[in-house]
């Protein structure tokens, strides 16, 4: 019988974490590590370092997904070595995403959405990209065939986050922002047609816009359209960034028509991590015909032994969220998601009628119109004592992330806080961040501020920058 002296394995033992060696010193974080580490110990000193960060579940500010399903973490588990890109290895996944596609192009009324065109991407941002790219694309292979200079391509839209900014600036392309103006602060159709030209590749309606959250009129703009190439010939072609509405209009307000229902719509985006309900990040594109498209923008790439066509600004990547985003659309069903939204803009606007009874708070934008939200701003003409920064950074001391912000371009003076009702976020949570707000404000009132903070200080991530 062999013999084990105790000492020889005391080094296996396990040890309490915190009176480990490997506890006991600071670990390097900024250049690589020189030896192993138990992987009990690697995992509690990262695990400690994410407790840092902002609860997500209180993160009122952020539009994506913070609760899924347990049936969608186990998911994402049994696809965390999957490869969305090697459709010869994962042929399934590459079915489940395509199947997606011909969903998303029912649900969006697509003319033809069994032969549709259409792909998944990262999120949003890089299907608002795809979709510009393609209008740049079609644009300028006309003006090629007129004869004419294709070197100043300008596209409109009204209040955009920066994602449209950074397409513009990387496609070279001019960006014809529609700015802000008393109590307008979307794009309306007179707006777009003061900005047309023939060398405008597309105007772009946002469906929920990221300031207000209010929906942009697809339906009046391109109505506006058709009338101005009755009389002028111009033919601009609309790319709705459908970010949130695209996965709330067709489930609450199936009458609104905003996509392929109007023929000027040629491509529409829309973000699978919002209010699609899946885990970050995943995102949609869908071209209205194959026309919509131009070929020479798909690649075709021979990969791990398959010969696969791809549209994408980036190349590999998880299959997870592709999964999750199909195991919703079989889960939910138009029924679910209606309700599952429904349930957001009805606690939405019983918050909006709440904060209005606190008194110092004038309502901008109540959930009615566009994105399941609120958002309010301090009445005007009244000393309250603080600012809204000041009452976003006190929100902090309970864990709430409530933003603070100023408008963009000619409403600077325009200071707003604004909250999403996302799925999980129920009722009861929203009374409980109430109670918490009440308490701020009667610190506040309490303590005013002698100096109040500034959006330098204190402002929200307001995806403008």
């Amino acid at each position: 019988m062999a013999l084990h002296n105790k000492n020889s394995v005391k080094e296996n033992l396990l040890d309490d974490v915190y009176a480990s060696t490997d506890m006991s010193v600071r670990m390097p974080k900024y250049v690589f590590p020189a030896d192993e580490h138990d992987p009990r110990h690697a995992y509690q000193v990262v695990h400690d370092e994410l407790m840092l960060d902002g609860n997500s579940r209180q993160n009122m500010a952020t539009f994506c997904q913070t609760w899924v399903d347990p049936e969608v973490h186990k998911l994402m588990d049994e696809c965390v070595d999957k490869n969305m890109i090697d459709k010869d290895e994962y042929p399934q996944t590459a079915e489940l995403e395509a199947r997606c596609v011909h969903m998303l192009a029912d649900l969006w009324n697509s003319p033809d959405a069994v032969n549709t065109l259409g792909c998944s991407t990262t999120g949003s941002s890089e299907a608002a990209m795809l979709g510009g790219m393609a209008l740049k694309w079609r644009w300028r292979d006309k003006m090629k065939k007129e004869g004419k200079p294709t070197d100043r391509p300008n596209m409109i839209c009204g209040p955009v986050q920066i994602c449209w900014h950074k397409f513009a600036r990387y496609w070279d392309i001019e960006l014809r922002e529609i700015p802000m103006e008393k109590d307008r602060l979307i794009m309306t159709p007179e707006e777009v047609i003061k900005r047309c030209d023939e060398n405008t590749i597309g105007v772009i309606p946002t469906l929920g816009v990221t300031f207000t959250c209010q929906y942009e009129p697809v339906k009046a703009v391109c109505e506006a359209l058709d009338k101005l190439q009755a009389e002028t010939g111009l033919d601009i072609p609309v790319h709705v960034d459908g970010a949130s509405g695209g996965f709330l209009a067709p489930f609450v307000e199936p009458e609104l028509e905003w996509d392929f229902r109007l023929e000027r719509v040629k491509s529409i985006n829309a973000s699978g991590h919002k209010f699609g309900l899946s885990p970050l990040g995943v995102g949609w594109v869908i071209w209205r015909d194959k026309e919509d498209l131009p070929e020479d923008l798909i690649f075709s790439v021979n990969y791990l032994g398959g010969d696969i066509p791809t549209f994408a600004l980036n190349f590999s990547r998880p299959g997870g969220q592709i999964v999750a985003q199909y195991y919703n659309f079989l889960r939910l069903g138009r029924e679910g998601y209606r309700k599952i939204h429904q349930a957001c803009y009805d606690t939405a606007q019983a918050l909006a009628d709440k904060i209005t009874e606190m008194g110092p708070f004038e309502i901008i934008y109540n959930g009615k119109g566009g994105i399941p939200a609120l958002s309010w701003k301090l009445k005007e003409g009244v000393d309250h004592g603080f600012s809204l920064y000041d009452l976003s950074d006190r929100m902090r001391s309970r864990g709430w992330q409530v933003p603070a912000y100023s408008m963009p371009a000619n409403r600077e003076d325009l200071v707003i806080m604004r909250m999403l009702v996302r799925h999980g976020v129920s009722r009861d949570l929203g009374e409980l961040l109430l109670a918490d707000m009440q308490r701020c404000l009667d610190f506040l009132k309490k303590n005013p501020m002698t100096v109040p903070l500034s959006e330098e200080d204190a402002g929200g991530f307001s995806h403008s920058k």
